[in-house]
């Protein structure tokens, strides 16, 4: 199975290809990479762009299943607000490419990636670098957390039944 992680946002959009084949334990980290949108252009133009990309994205890799961080409100809203129309482009541009789509808070990801769901970010990083055989932990930051988001999506994925 071919997993899409994303960690979305306005500025930035991680993403991540991870391979999980059928016969075998082990992940294979297929790609990974980030979308940038230019500070001072319109936030529709910044949109357009995160459609275009995703959409390239998804043709070039083709993924079976997608992973995608929820957002958590923890102090500024107004930070989340574009952050969640970036993410509304991205869901909206998957349910197009029908691609199923699995949410995760970020606790589950640190769950999953490090065994506890209160890990700093910096542990994250740490045991995706180590479980994806890396000698360095991926840059920038955000397609760090998309890897750990597609990995802890597959285990979302191995239970329910995609359509063929």
């Amino acid at each position: 199975m071919r997993i899409l992680g994303i960690d979305p946002g306005l500025a930035i959009v991680g993403w991540a290809i991870v391979d999980f084949p059928e016969d075998k334990m082990e992940l294979s980290l297929v790609d990974y990479g980030a979308i940038y949108t230019e500070k001072g252009l319109p936030t529709q133009t910044r949109l357009a762009e995160i459609y275009d990309d995703m959409n390239e994205l998804i043709n070039k890799f083709k993924p079976d299943y997608a992973g995608i961080e929820t957002l958590v409100f923890a102090q500024n809203v107004t930070t989340g607000i574009p952050v969640g129309e970036a993410r509304g482009v991205v869901l909206v541009t998957l349910e197009k490419n029908h691609i199923p789509i699995q949410e995760l808070f970020p606790s589950q990801i640190k769950d999953a990636i490090t065994g506890n769901g209160r890990a700093k970010k910096t542990q994250v990083q740490e045991n995706v670098k180590r479980i994806c055989g890396l000698d360095t932990i991926p840059k920038p930051d955000d397609a760090a957390d998309a890897i750990a988001i597609a990995i802890t999506a597959n285990t979302y994925a191995s239970r329910i039944k995609l359509p063929s």
